[in-house]
């Protein structure tokens, strides 16, 4: 068993660090202040080929695989969990979905703008009654011959204002549940009739815009389906299982990035006449954290690499999804502890790693979510696909 990263890899891993640390890191404070997103570094992302993992090279793809694209979201995330978004946004949600169930058409007309980064993506599942339920949802499509009819609306939808063009799921035949659910490509600003608005009260993730997207009879043309009708709900979890792992390599980013830091100040903060890493209750707490960080590796990047090798995966992704955003609250957590009150302050990274955390314990599948597709598949109730 080879642990060792390729050269290749370690080059890509570090251009995505290089990247953070001199693109992002120095106007971070301010960006997060104003809640800043800016659609020239995702531009910059897309030159360096960010978005181009695991596609084919007749699709804009560089060779890359999962692996890679894990690589460079952990180390983007490890100085600015916002901008781990674009990585969903862009190529592991639309990009690779519209590769595997798109239209040759559908495949030329969309992939290369995600992948350059100059189409911003999105995808739009939740709803205001229906989250984990994705099935329950109740925004409906409606054939109208020419055109499809949109009627509803859908919430916390990353990129909602900004959007060109991305994933939206709805209901095509309510009276079918789960099978009645169909995928379109929507691009929002050649829509009437649809309003979005952003919503400007969250916790954490300031950098990455999230919206509402309402539906008053907003017309789709009819080659707008992806896959045939009743496909979404097959299509929708079989992006999640691609999108998950993005979260997850965000999280183990948050992660590290809080053992880095609570390392750094316990060295540097003296109380009772040495360094608190040298009291044992605070080495407690940074074994703690070592351990959950560096086992949530072994996941997140063990499940790329299934992938990579077209495996069954989505019992090990959705482990490392678990173990990765739990590591990451945990972390997050411990290192304001150690920070005691400076951990409260915006002037350390504590409190934001904090409130950036605690949204990966619920995107792209609740912890709950998590737990109920991993006991499943090991109690022989689902296979792992």
């Amino acid at each position: 068993m080879n642990f060792d990263l390729t050269d290749e890899q370690k080059l890509v891993q570090e251009t995505a660090r290089e990247f953070a640390l001199n693109d992002i890191a120095p106007t971070l404070v301010e960006e997060e202040r104003n809640h800043e997103f800016r659609l020239d570094r995702v531009r910059r992302m897309g030159d360096l080929g960010f978005f181009s993992c695991a596609l084919p090279e007749s699709l804009g793809g560089a060779g890359f695989g999962f692996l890679e694209s894990v690589l460079m979201a952990e180390q983007v995330a490890r100085v600015s969990a916002s901008w781990r978004l674009p990585f969903n946004m862009q190529n592991l949600g639309p990009a690779l979905t519209v590769a595997k169930f798109g239209t040759p058409e559908q495949q030329e007309r969309f992939i290369p703008g995600w992948v350059a980064g100059t189409q911003i993506g999105f995808f739009g599942m939740t709803e205001p009654e229906s989250g984990s339920d994705v099935a329950g949802m109740t925004t409906v499509a409606r054939d109208r011959g020419d055109y499809w009819e949109l009627q509803g609306s859908k919430i916390w939808v990353s990129n909602a204002t900004q959007g060109d063009a991305g994933l939206l799921y709805v209901m095509t035949d309510p009276e079918r549940k789960h099978r009645g659910m169909s995928a379109f490509i929507l691009e929002p600003k050649k829509v009437d009739d649809l309003v979005a608005t952003d919503i400007e009260t969250k916790l954490g993730l300031h950098c990455a815009p999230t919206g509402e997207m309402a539906f008053h009879g907003a017309k789709l043309p009819k080659d707008a389906l992806l896959g045939e009708p009743g496909d979404g709900f097959r299509i929708c979890m079989w992006q999640l299982n691609n999108t998950r792992l993005g979260c997850a390599a965000g999280a183990l980013g948050v992660a590290g990035a809080a053992l880095d830091a609570a390392v750094g100040y316990a060295n540097e903060r003296t109380q009772f006449g040495k360094p608190i890493s040298q009291h044992q209750m605070v080495q407690a707490q940074i074994a703690e954290m070592a351990l959950e960080h560096e086992s949530a590796r072994m996941l997140v990047y063990r499940a790329a690499w299934l992938k990579d090798n077209g495996r069954p995966n989505q019992y090990e992704t959705s482990l490392a999804k678990l173990q990765a955003s739990e590591a990451a609250v945990h972390a997050a957590n411990e290192c304001m502890k150690i920070h005691g009150s400076y951990g409260y302050s915006t002037e350390y990274p504590a409190e934001r790693l904090y409130r950036d955390a605690k949204s990966l314990q619920v995107v792209e599948g609740t912890s709950n979510i998590q737990k109920l597709i991993i006991s499943g598949i090991a109690c022989g109730h689902a296979p792992n696909r």
